[in-house]
């Protein structure tokens, strides 16, 4: 059957809006009668908070102030756990901690009154190291044959020690949210810029003590997330109502870079151990694996950041023996939380740099020990996962060969010259959706209704932000319904007028929600019968008919997954990758440039394929920053990079030339074939950037950001002869 949407290049609905000016972002809600918010932070990262003092010569009859004692409900902000206070009542746990809120009628006063406040706190050694660290977050065990036994009597058993740093979700926009009091009904109402509506209305409910059908929560325009829209929008929109319920009028909590930098959560650092048995042929025969992730001061969403980690630490190969050990430990750094990739990007980069390691020791080439290794239909994973369809591994690798001649490429072969030019691999998966059975207890629903002109408004708690899914919408309704692109409406997400279809992350938007989408299309669509669409649709409504369908995610029937072992079906499916990086090396500043990165990838059928390439070369370019140019570090649990001047990013200037090639493996239960393809991208670029670095320079690089500090440093380790 032909199709007119999934496959082609539709306008986005939300691009006029943006490019004119005219969309509205949580800065421009305009609030008569707004006061302004601000914090009060900890300056040290552990301590004991004995109490403020408070400047005599400012007034404080002109501001409101809000502290633990005036939470209405538990002075936590409800994630997974309720670990983390809304703000610090005794125990200071980072740098940067929320102690005390203030509201103020302008600008100038708040400031004023944030000045006129000092905390006083009896400071303690804050604990920075997360080997270190005996408080554990999760553990998490994977097992699969008898791994300890087959390294024992293995010839040839290879290790290597891998470590990722945190990395800055740098969005567009940063955190923001206004808040209402309740209005005449009783109903709080917060308005701002996030992922996850439904998230922001459980943690406003447990703080503020009201019921779910109290609270209501809108997203305005939003400038971008990467995760970081995930999880803190919770935290600020609990502080804004808290504020608000105080001085009894709308507040507005916007954060400058500066603050949102000092404050919110970003990725988590890591450090990743491989031992590996192989025959001499390049074989796999056994993995032990040990995660260590630093997830900060408190939970947040570290447990299941670990677990997407730990279930990718293995990569897409194939191995009979394999035991994976994961721990998500506490420090006193500020909480780390959601970012793009939610630590596959951190063990996907150990596996990578591992397989080069093994090829370098056993004089294989990388695609070559790749290829014999790759996991195919009808191989399992590492959690036992019988891989049944949309299999794309051997037809990525066979495109990326094409491509660049990659498995031809002399790598690590002698280089010459001042600029050195190096060429490298990584090939890597991606599950899409939640892990194991959390799809299947979300339950994630949406509705379709007629309106009265004849649209179809589609009603959804995923957002957009940037990554276009407003257009994803549009063409698969259009498709399943038969209409056209403008026959269809999106509807705002605000948790009063859409159903909970769970949080846009987790690569779910498209395959699960647009799955359930479609499935309430071609119901609606056999309703209202065949013609042109808008007319048959207000007779169907003149008729009395029922113009409107909700439905739920329902798990394909085959999916086992067991909590407790961390065995069976962790994922629906899987999207596959493989990436070759070319990079230039200059010796004598050691500053590295990708010049181009080559990608071949299956995220099933393409739903609007300008979109998929689009968010892939994105996502490739904030992989090429993690690989060897963003650096985020801190001294005595703070933040150093609390600028843009400091917290560098790569720009235009820094992104290489693309090469991105969709080769599409469709999945039977994806809607039209599709799987997902946004975290996908930050899971090959580091690695393929340092197997390019290796094979320009013979540096086996196990960290990244591999800076030109680094980099200069191992080079002159190597040969001493060049030290002035």
């Amino acid at each position: 059957m032909e199709r007119r949407f999934v496959g082609a290049r539709l306008a986005r609905p939300d691009g006029p809006a943006k490019v004119s000016g005219h969309a509205r972002y949580v800065a421009d809600v305009a609030v008569p009668g707004a006061w302004l918010g601000g914090t009060v932070r900890s300056p040290v990262a552990r301590g004991t908070l004995e109490g403020f003092d408070f400047d005599p010569d400012f007034d404080f009859t002109r501001c409101t102030l809000a502290g633990p004692a005036d939470v209405p409900g538990a002075n936590v902000v409800a994630m997974l756990a309720e670990d983390m206070p809304l703000l610090a009542a005794r125990e200071v746990e980072h740098m940067g901690e929320a102690l005390l809120l203030v509201a103020a009628p302008d600008e100038a006063t708040l400031c004023a009154a944030l000045a006129a406040i000092r905390p006083r706190i009896a400071p303690r050694t804050p604990l920075l190291d997360a080997r270190e660290s005996q408080r554990v977050f999760k553990r998490i065990e994977i097992r699969k044959g008898d791994a300890p036994a087959a390294l024992a009597r293995a010839e040839l058993v290879i290790e290597g020690e891998y470590e990722t740093a945190s990395q800055e979700q740098m969005y567009i926009e940063p955190q923001g949210m206004v808040a209402y009091p309740p209005d005449a009904q009783g109903t709080l109402v917060v308005r701002g810029s996030m992922q996850c509506p439904y998230y922001v209305q459980k943690a406003l409910g447990r703080a503020l003590a009201l019921p779910p059908e109290r609270v209501r929560v809108v997203q305005e325009a939003t400038g971008g997330g990467f995760g970081g829209k995930e999880d803190y929008p919770s935290v600020l929109a609990c502080h804004a109502a808290l504020l608000a319920l105080r001085a009894g009028r709308p507040v507005s909590m916007l954060y400058d870079r500066h603050e949102d930098l000092v404050a919110t959560h970003k990725r988590h650092p890591s450090r990743v151990r491989h031992r590996t048995a192989v025959d001499r042929d390049g074989r796999l025969l056994a993995m032990e694996i040990d995660v260590l992730l630093d997830g900060g001061a408190y939970t947040t969403l570290s447990p299941v950041v670990l677990s997407r980690g730990c279930i990718h630490a293995a990569g897409p190969y194939r191995c009979g023996h394999i035991r994976i050990e994961g721990r998500a430990v506490a420090t006193n750094h500020v909480p780390y939380g959601a970012f793009r990739g939610f630590g596959a990007p951190q063990t996907c980069f150990a596996i990578e740099r591992h397989m080069d390691r093994i090829a370098h020791e056993l004089r294989l080439h990388p695609f070559e020990l790749r290829r014999r290794n790759l996991l195919r239909e009808g191989d399992t994973t590492a959690t036992g996962q019988l891989l049944r369809e949309s299999v794309g591994s051997q037809a990525v690798m066979e495109r990326i060969a094409a491509l660049t001649g990659f498995d031809r490429h002399a790598w690590r072969a002698p280089r010459a010259g001042r600029v050195r030019r190096g060429v490298g691999l990584s090939f890597f998966f991606h599950g899409a959706g939640f892990t194991g059975a959390g799809e299947t207890l979300l339950q994630g629903k949406v509705a379709l209704e007629l309106e009265a002109d004849g649209r179809a408004l589609v009603r959804a708690a995923s957002t957009e932000f940037g990554q276009g899914t407003e257009t994803l919408f549009q063409a698969i309704a259009a498709e399943a319904l038969g209409c056209e692109q403008d026959d269809v409406a999106i509807a705002q997400p605000d948790t009063h007028a859409v159903p909970n279809s769970g949080p846009t992350v987790a690569s779910r938007t498209c395959m699960v929600v647009g799955g359930v989408l479609a499935r309430a299309c071609r119901e609606l669509r056999e309703r209202i019968g065949a013609g042109e669409f808008r007319t048959r649709a207000r007779a169907f409504l003149a008729q009395g008919g029922d113009g409107r369908v909700e439905l739920r995610y329902e798990p394909p029937p085959t999916l086992e997954w067991n909590e407790e072992t961390y065995t069976g079906d962790a994922y629906p499916a899987y999207g596959w990758a493989a990436d070759v990086a070319e990079v230039e090396v200059d010796l004598d500043t050691f500053e590295v440039r990708v010049t181009r990165l080559t990608s071949a990838v299956d995220c099933g059928t393409p739903i609007q394929p300008q979109m998929v390439t689009g968010q892939f070369e994105g996502g490739s370019l904030q992989a090429v920053g993690f690989a060897h140019l963003e650096v985020v570090t801190s001294r005595d649990g703070r933040c150093l990079q609390d600028r843009m001047a400091t917290c560098i990013i790569p720009t235009a200037l820094d992104a290489p030339e693309f090469r991105t090639e969709l080769v599409p493996v469709p999945f039977s239960r994806g809607p039209f074939g599709a799987k997902g393809v946004g975290e996908m991208p930050m899971d090959g670029g580091a690695p393929a950037v340092l197997s390019a670095i290796e094979d320009a320079l013979g540096l086996h690089m196990c960290s990244v950001p591999a800076t030109s500090e680094k980099l200069c440093e191992a080079w002159l380790a190597l040969h001493p002869e060049e030290r002035l």
